[in-house]
């Protein structure tokens, strides 16, 4: 049986996180959603996306999320998983750039 997955899209420190989680509820804790289970890819070898690497250093070790109910943007139920991101509140930019590539040849 295959899970449901959600897009979760939250303010955190001046940055707008978008993480994919497999459980979402209603915490024990007044006022906050639980996160848990949380998705990221895995690659062997050469980093693709310094943003999901980031953001899997910051949340190895956690196994739920608290947020504060007003700190959530939004809780999307998506068929697959996208692009974990981290943007700048205010000019919707991602904080984390890929790495450079060169030009294409003409």
């Amino acid at each position: 049986m295959l899970k449901i997955l959600y897009k979760v899209i939250f303010f955190n420190s001046g940055k707008i996180y978008e993480l994919y989680a497999r459980q979402v509820s209603t915490s024990n804790l007044w006022g906050f959603v639980e996160v848990g289970e949380l998705e990221f890819d895995v690659h062997d070898g050469v980093v693709v996306d310094p943003t999901e690497e980031r953001l899997r250093d910051e949340f190895c070790m956690t196994r739920t999320l608290h947020l504060p109910i007003q700190s959530i943007v939004r809780i999307e139920e998506v068929e697959k998983k996208g692009q974990s991101v981290i943007r700048d509140a205010a000019t919707g930019e991602k904080v984390i750039t890929p790495f450079p590539m060169p030009p294409r040849p003409r």
